[in-house]
């Protein structure tokens, strides 16, 4: 599906999934993105794009891609539709967090490659530490815009969400 909107696709993978063109992956979330971006250094864009979001849409890595303007990034995302409270360690309850300025990201994030590359450029305890790209970026001082994504962009990370997604394929 990206190959119908990205001009060039880079997959990072484990080492033993490799395939011809792919890259290996890192030991973390980012540092795999990192691997992939520095195969290929001719990038102006970047679209970072899990696998455990298959059913993504060309609509929604064209909208991320549209909403660049004027940001260093654009990430799919959810707003938070459940209420949701901070605790302490013990779980204690904190308090409720204000849910209408809370979203849940996702993916496809989309960035200026110089803002990625500026935001990569960490050393790997940070890398293992970032959730997302996106926090990366917004850390090196970049501006983050959001994109709301379709309820059909959820991530497979459950036996039940695998059922879900090979439901909405047939």
């Amino acid at each position: 599906m990206l190959e119908a909107v990205c001009e060039r696709v880079v997959v990072a993978a484990p080492a033993e999934f490799l395939r011809e063109g792919w890259v290996e992956g890192g030991a973390s979330r980012s540092e795999s993105v990192r691997n992939a971006l520095a195969a290929a250094p001719e990038a102006s864009t970047v679209v970072v794009h899990d696998a455990a979001r298959p059913l993504v849409t060309r609509e929604l890595v064209s909208a991320c891609l549209d909403a660049l303007l004027g940001v260093d990034g654009a990430i799919a995302a959810a707003p938070v539709t459940d209420t949701v409270k901070e605790a302490y360690p013990d779980g204690t309850v904190l308090r409720t967090l204000d849910r209408s300025r809370l979203w849940a990201v996702q993916t496809p994030q989309v960035f200026r490659a110089q803002s990625l590359r500026r935001a990569l450029d960490v050393d790997d305890a940070t890398l293992a530490e970032a959730t997302d790209d996106a926090s990366l970026v917004e850390a090196a001082g970049g501006t983050v815009r959001l994109v709301e994504a379709p309820v059909e962009n959820f991530k497979v990370t459950t036996g039940a969400d695998l059922e879900r997604a090979a439901a909405a394929l047939c």
